[in-house]
C-alpha cells in the first residue's frame, strides 16, 4: 500500500491587505463526521490531531493539515477528504463551524483535560 499525501495550508493569516480567513472552507459541505477538539493550552490537541493525520497517511489516505497562523507548530485542524472527516480546534479564539452550514454531518466534541 502506498502512502497518502500531506497538504499543509494556512486557513488564515495577516497580509498587507488585512486578515484573510478561509476557515469557512476547511470542511467540505459533504463532510460526514466533524470532531471539535477542546482543551486548555498544552494538553495535546495539536499532537492528537497530527498523530491521527500521520497514521491516516501511512494507511494511504491524503490528509490536509490546517496550520495555525499565529503558531505554525500548532494545528487548527486536520481533514481527511476521502472519508469526509475533519478534526477542528474548538477552543478560543477559533471559530467553531456553523451547524446550519453542515446540518447533515455528525458533530462530536472531544474535551482534553
Amino acid at each position: 500500500m502506498s502512502k497518502g499525501k500531506l497538504k499543509k495550508v494556512f486557513p488564515g493569516g495577516n497580509t498587507c491587505r488585512g486578515f484573510y480567513s478561509f476557515y469557512d472552507y476547511i470542511i467540505e459541505p459533504d463532510a460526514t463526521r466533524i470532531f471539535v477538539i477542546k482543551g486548555g493550552p498544552g494538553v495535546g490537541k495539536s499532537t492528537f490531531m497530527r498523530k491521527i493525520g500521520e497514521a491516516m497517511i501511512e494507511r494511504g489516505f491524503d490528509v490536509e493539515f490546517h496550520c495555525c497562523s499565529s503558531d505554525n507548530g500548532s494545528l487548527d485542524g486536520v481533514v481527511i477528504p476521502a472519508i469526509g472527516v475533519a478534526m477542528i480546534d474548538g477552543t478560543a479564539p477559533h471559530r467553531v463551524v456553523s451547524t446550519q452550514k453542515n446540518s447533515g454531518q455528525a458533530f462530536e466534541v472531544v474535551v482534553f483535560k
